[in-house]
């Protein structure tokens, strides 16, 4: 199977090194050119455009920051060439809004092509290992059909649903990577103003239903306010945060948890920590008060 990643950033650099590495013969595109021109020494094709990368591949897999720049790419005003998306496949792994997914998928199929969502939960180590959690959403022959490349990435994919429900979990779990990180930003900085050995709090909390293994993983960064590397940039929590909150206006949720938290991000944003881990929100929680 061919295949094209449209979008070569963190995450879309290791998905088509996995999915090189398991055999597909993959393709690439960047609005950076450099960042798939460099795919090029371990058998990747750079493609100039768009349109190149979707005419040699039976699927295109969009890794895309958002919905605005997925839409930029397929639809551009900047008098770039159109792609054609015509009999083409388009499986969208980006995080964005239901709403926002089942308009893409709406004009995607009216242009004469297929859509299919599949956002997914994990970062750079799991891409490598392929123990991403791949939420797909849309038809079931599209989803089966394609069930090889999920395979590839994931230890054990899954259709949530139709196209709009794969995303609204994705944006389910990000929102608990946002609240979870705050609240331990929290209880950490009480712990360590009222200098209680951190070692000893984290036995207990290890011990209890509180605890998660995100705590653990984040530990280290906390204790030396080191925050570069990052897998998943603060900036783009924000933004998810952000669709969230946006998403639950429209229910019937109290989203003024969400509205303060997506404030303390915009903050961090403002103070230069957006490109830095998304644990970097601590310095703004609490170190930066």
């Amino acid at each position: 199977m061919k295949l094209a990643v449209i979008g070569t950033g963190l995450l879309g650099r290791e998905i088509a090194i996995r999915l090189q590495d398991r055999r597909f013969a993959v393709s690439a595109w960047n609005r950076s050119p450099d960042k798939a021109n460099a795919l090029a020494t371990i058998g990747i094709q750079p493609c100039a455009t768009v349109g190149e990368a979707f005419a040699g591949s039976d699927a295109a897999l969009l890794l895309l920051s958002d919905a605005a720049a997925i839409r930029a790419v397929l639809w551009p005003t900047d008098g770039s060439e159109q792609p054609a998306l015509a009999d083409h496949l388009l499986i969208q792994m980006g995080t964005i809004a239901p709403s926002e997914s089942r308009a893409l998928g709406r004009d995607v199929e009216r242009a004469g092509g297929q859509y299919l969502e599949a956002p997914v939960l994990g970062s750079l180590p799991e891409a490598r290992s392929g123990r991403l959690i791949v939420m797909a959403g849309g038809e079931l022959g599209l989803y089966e059909r394609c069930l090889p490349i999920f395979e590839a990435l994931s230890e054990q994919p899954q259709r949530i649903g139709e196209v709009g429900q794969g995303a609204a979990l994705k944006l389910a779990m990000n929102q608990l990577i946002g609240g979870l990180t705050a609240t331990f930003a929290y209880s950490l900085g009480l712990v360590r103003d009222e200098g209680i050995d951190v070692e000893q709090f984290m036995g207990l909390l290890r011990q209890s239903a509180l605890y998660a293994p995100t705590f653990d993983k984040k530990l280290d960064k906390y204790l030396s306010h080191e925050y570069g590397q990052a897998n998943f940039p603060l900036k783009h929590l924000r933004k998810d945060i952000g669709l969230f909150r946006h998403v639950a206006e429209q229910s019937t949720m109290d989203t003024a948890s969400l509205a303060a938290l997506e404030g303390v991000f915009e903050r961090a944003v403002e103070h230069g920590l957006g490109d830095l881990d998304y644990s970097a929100l601590y310095e703004a929680l609490v170190e930066g008060r």
